[in-house]
Parts: C-alpha cells; sequence; structure tokens
C-alpha cells in the first residue's frame, strides 16, 4: 500500500509542476519582468524623497497580477492563430495543456484582484492607468492586429504606459515627466517590435496578422518607420535634461547611446535583412535598461 501510494505521488507531482509551468507561462513571465522594470524606474524618477520601498512592493504585485492576467487573456483571445505560428505553437493553449476557459478565468481573476490590489494598497491613479493598459491591449490592439497596420502604433500605448503607473503609484498625480516617460517608452517600442515583426513576418503572415512587414515584405516602408522613430526617441529622450528631471550626464550619455541605436536602425532600413532586424532588437533590449539606469543615476529631485 505504501509503495503504491508512494508510485502515485511520484506520478502525480511532476503532473502538477507541469500544470503550475503552463499556468505560470500564460502570463508570459519574462515579460512581466519586463514592466516591472520600467514600472519602478517610473516609481523611482516619481519619488520626490527617498522612494518608499513597501508602497513600491505593493505596487509590483498589483501590476504583476494585472500584466500577467492581461498577457493570459492576450493567449485565450490569439489560441487560433498562435496554433498558426512556429514560434507559439508550443504555447500550452495551442497544445491543449490547459482548457480555453481555466486560462479566460484564471487571466480575467488575475486582472481584477491586481488592479483591485492597486485601488486598496496604492491609489486608485495608479489602478487606472494600469486599467487602461489593459482595456488598450486587449479591446483595441488585440483585434486590431487582424485588420490594419496600425496595430504597431496602437500596441506601443499599452506598452508605454507602466512608467507612467509607477509615477502616479509615487507621486499620486500625473505630470508633464509622466508624459515624457510615456513618449519615450513609445517611441522605443516601434523600431523593437517592427526589428521583431522582420524577424517572424512568414508565422505572422500565416496567423494573418496585418504588420507591416507582411503587407509590405520589401521592408522600405518599415525601414523608414525604424529610422523615423529611432529620430524621434533620440530627440524624445533628451527631454529628462531640458525639463530637470535630470542633469548632464544623462543628456550626455543619452546622445552617445542613441546615435547607436539610430545607428542599428539605419543598417535594419538598407539592409533589409532578418540579421539586421535580430541585432536591432538587441539594441533594443540593451538600449531600454541603459537608459532608465542614466535617468535614474543622475536624477534632480523634483519637487
Amino acid at each position: 500500500m505504501m509503495t503504491l501510494r508512494t508510485a502515485t505521488l511520484t506520478i502525480d507531482r511532476p503532473s502538477v509542476r507541469q500544470r503550475a509551468m503552463d499556468y505560470l507561462a500564460l502570463g508570459k513571465p519574462r515579460v512581466v519582468v519586463m514592466v516591472l522594470a520600467v514600472t519602478v524606474a517610473g516609481f523611482y524618477m516619481g519619488a520626490s524623497q527617498t522612494p518608499d520601498w513597501l508602497r513600491l512592493l505593493h505596487v509590483l504585485i498589483g501590476v504583476a497580477l494585472s500584466a500577467g492576467g492581461t498577457l493570459a487573456l492576450n493567449q485565450f483571445m490569439e489560441r487560433h492563430e498562435d496554433a498558426l505560428m512556429e514560434r507559439t505553437q508550443g504555447r500550452p493553449l495551442p497544445e491543449g495543456r490547459i482548457p480555453p476557459a481555466s486560462a479566460l478565468m484564471s487571466g480575467f481573476v488575475s486582472v481584477a484582484v491586481g488592479l483591485c490590489y492597486l485601488m486598496a494598497a496604492v491609489n486608485v491613479l495608479a489602478a487606472v492607468v494600469t486599467a487602461t493598459t489593459t482595456i488598450t491591449y486587449l479591446f483595441w490592439y488585440t483585434p486590431l492586429k487582424r485588420k490594419s497596420t496600425f496595430c504597431s502604433i496602437v500596441g506601443a500605448i499599452p506598452g508605454a504606459l507602466p512608467p507612467v503607473t509607477g509615477w502616479v503609484a509615487a507621486r499620486g498625480t500625473l505630470g508633464q515627466e509622466a508624459w515624457i516617460l510615456f513618449a519615450m517608452m513609445f517611441l522605443w517600442q516601434l523600431p523593437h517590435a517592427l526589428a521583431i515583426a522582420l524577424l517572424y513576418c512568414e508565422d505572422y503572415a500565416r496567423a494573418g496578422f496585418q504588420l507591416l512587414p507582411v503587407l509590405h515584405p520589401d521592408g522600405h516602408s518599415t525601414g523608414r518607420q525604424i529610422v523615423t522613430n529611432c529620430l524621434a526617441l533620440f530627440g524624445v529622450a533628451l527631454l529628462p535634461t531640458l525639463i530637470g528631471m535630470t542633469g548632464p550626464i544623462y543628456f550626455i550619455a543619452m546622445c552617445i547611446i542613441g546615435l547607436g541605436f539610430l545607428a542599428f536602425g539605419l543598417e535594419t532600413a538598407l539592409t533589409r535583412t532578418k540579421e539586421a532586424a535580430r541585432r536591432l532588437v538587441l539594441a533594443s533590449l540593451v538600449y531600454l535598461p541603459l537608459m532608465f539606469l542614466v535617468m535614474a543615476f543622475d536624477k534632480v529631485s523634483v519637487g
């Protein structure tokens, strides 16, 4: 009896562990970590004095739950498209490892709990900004991917809101500083997302997503958009110093970092190769943390 029971437990444990990992995968933990990182940056920049670390912990809990739930609901909404793409066929929903109804319920509960937690433990404005992120991502960006190339621009809106959540959580109000953080994140996402679309355009085409590289496979339009947004980001990224958020170290550093990022964007636009697009993706993943680290290092206290 003891041997049989032990064997049964041994068989069940991997199953429970795998199920837990599948539910975790629904929330795209790597994306959530990036969301949390830029939320921390916004919170730190928004803190007028020494940051309230306990308050930051509350923010991270609420944002993690809401972001994970939003991404799970996105996977529920796109489960049929994911089944058509090589890079997403192995996700829990296309492979049938999680029932769609369970994914829907878990995502909804996670978002609801996260928003309620932010409202109770942080402030209403942080909950409102986070709810706006969820709504624009699920009900604007997600369906638009099947209809228009403007989806990339629309999708940059929810992606640019996490640092705003951090700012309002620390400060309690919106201001020009929060909108500058939003603009920087918005402009950063466009070359990042378009480079990814160049890398996986065949996959996106199979799923019926109307992305710019899918509809214009020669890459000229995509290249122009990448360079235009890299140039815009270069200018906007200097604004924190011009309005007194940061000092001259940040300004000089962002001139150098911005020119480097622009160089990768130009390479992608001129060569239109997957290798160049891959380098641009990697460059964008270096650019973002560098930008916020230098910003935090050279922060000027504001009232």
